[in-house]
């Protein structure tokens, strides 16, 4: 080979080596740049997501913030004022205790008046208030169990039993005027027919033929009765 081809093949590779070489730079810097790129982007994301992480005290705080406003709303304390019976027109009343036997003191008079008849006398117990129906009391007569009518042609009005009130009813326990009848000397008193404890009264000796008794009052001389 010549000199000047020696010279131009070794020129020519020289060039060819430098082109190489600077594509091989431009390829590194290329991807230096996309490498960069995306790492900022990366880093400049991140505070964004940090500042509002799922679950953060500020969201955690809005919740609870809103859950006590719906538990105090719904829960509420209960009120006690309105406890009672409905009437049906908005309103409540509180129910009250009906007496029974057990809850009076008993005792028996015997009066003149009328032909004769025995005053029932009935006042609650220490510490009882009570109310006696507006019905007559369930009275009868010995082991055959002859009950009492009534002597008014209509009920009273309920009795509120408490301290000192005394409730009064009579009972003429013979109302025909032949010589028949059986001789007793008590009576078995109950406050309605439901009631599960009455009581035995003792009495002076009555005769007892289709007796009557009045309904239940607050003064004696209402109870009297007339046949």
């Amino acid at each position: 080979m010549s000199g000047n081809r020696r010279r131009a093949f070794l020129v020519s590779a020289v060039v060819v080596g430098s082109a190489l070489l600077m594509t091989a730079c431009q390829e590194t810097e290329d991807k230096a740049k996309d490498t960069g790129a995306g790492t900022s982007s990366s880093s400049t994301a991140a505070p964004d997501d940090a500042a509002t992480p799922s679950g953060s005290s500020s969201a955690g705080n809005d919740q609870a913030a809103d859950k006590g406003t719906d538990s105090d709303a719904s829960e509420g304390s209960e009120n006690t004022d309105g406890s009672g019976v409905d009437t049906g027109d908005g309103t409540r009343e509180k129910v009250e205790q009906g007496c029974g036997a057990n809850d009076i003191t008993w005792s028996t008079r015997s009066e003149s008046q009328a032909g004769g008849y025995v005053l029932i006398i009935a006042k609650a117990k220490s510490g009882i208030t009570c109310y006696l129906p507006a019905e007559l009391p369930t009275v009868a007569f010995g082991s055959d169990g002859t009950q009492a009518g009534p002597a008014e042609q209509s009920v009273g009005e309920q009795i509120k039993l408490s301290g000192n009130v005394t409730a009064y009813a009579g009972v003429n326990p013979k109302t025909t005027n032949s010589d028949g009848g059986k001789e007793l000397e008590n009576i078995i008193v109950a406050v309605g027919n439901d009631d599960p404890d009455p009581v035995t009264l003792p009495v002076d000796t009555i005769t007892v033929d289709k007796p009557i008794v009045t309904n239940w009052h607050t003064s004696p001389t209402e109870a009297v009765p007339f046949s």
